[in-house]
């Protein structure tokens, strides 16, 4: 078996990866949360949560706040699990020698 097996396509870019790892510690992020955190523009943003959300490793709640709109993200449990098996390759990788 190849040590990169377990290393996920989907969390290559560092937006996903940044998504994922603020995902993984709080219960959810709302879209400016992320934004302001990840220093990504709105697109940027938009088009990677649209893949972590295709993937279903993230899932995402819509609703008004004071009549302004908010989105939620959450990590779903195969994402967090995905996660999870993704960093454990990574440090596999870096303390291999």
């Amino acid at each position: 078996m190849s040590i990169i097996n377990n290393i996920n396509k989907v969390f290559d870019h560092r937006i996903r990866l940044g998504i994922m790892s603020v995902l993984m510690v709080n219960e959810y992020a709302d879209f400016k949360t992320l934004k302001e955190l990840l220093g990504a523009t709105d697109g940027n943003l938009a088009s990677h949560t649209k893949a972590l959300e295709k993937a279903e490793y993230i899932k995402i709640e819509k609703q008004f706040i004071d009549r302004k709109p908010n989105t939620r993200y959450f990590a779903t449990k195969l994402g967090q699990a995905e996660f999870k098996k993704h960093i454990n390759a990574l440090e596999k990788l870096i303390n291999k020698q």
